[in-house]
């Protein structure tokens, strides 16, 4: 056990180093978004993850942006239990067939406005999975996609920008034909 002990003590750390912090950048991207957000909005934005049938590795891209790294509640973005509270469906994965309809009864339990963000190649187009007889292809063969955020995963970084994008489009000016 000692020997165990001392081993471990002086052997480094098997992780992966912490991305470099490049502050500057991730405090106007959290200035943006929170400026799109307040003025399309009135509020944060709020999100509700779906997982059609990844391989779960834009999970863990999506979920490292809960972390003290990325810390999402600093740009006014949280996540959401229900499809009802949502602006935002993020959806990674393609659409298997067992959750076709899982996907199309949660966009529908979104209220309007409301967008749908594809995350992850897969996503896109199917990916690896493309052709598969589990899937019916990509999230855009199911529901309207307003945003697609390429990658295979994406970076937490990538999403963020991806949705300052997303609320930056949608919260130009309405001109009056379209009012």
């Amino acid at each position: 056990m000692r020997r165990l002990l001392f081993k471990n003590l002086i052997r480094t750390p098997v992780t992966e180093a912490a991305p470099d912090a490049d502050d500057a950048a991730l405090a106007e991207l959290a200035k943006r978004l929170d400026r799109a957000a307040h003025r399309r909005l009135g509020r944060s934005l709020s999100i509700r993850e779906v997982d059609a049938g990844s391989c779960n590795g834009c999970e863990l891209e999506i979920h490292a942006l809960n972390n003290a790294f990325y810390d999402l509640e600093r740009f006014g973005l949280h996540f959401v239990a229900s499809p009802r509270h949502a602006d935002v469906l993020m959806v990674t994965g393609p659409v298997t067939k067992n959750m076709r309809q899982a996907l199309e009864r949660t966009y529908n339990a979104t209220p309007d406005p409301k967008w749908v963000v594809a995350v992850g190649d897969c996503a896109f187009n199917g990916g690896i999975f493309a052709g598969s007889y589990a899937c019916t292809g990509g999230v855009s063969q199911v529901v309207p996609v307003d945003l697609h955020v390429q990658g295979c995963p994406p970076t937490p970084t990538d999403l963020l920008k991806g949705l300052v994008a997303l609320l930056e489009h949608v919260s130009e000016p309405v001109s009056p034909q379209e009012a």
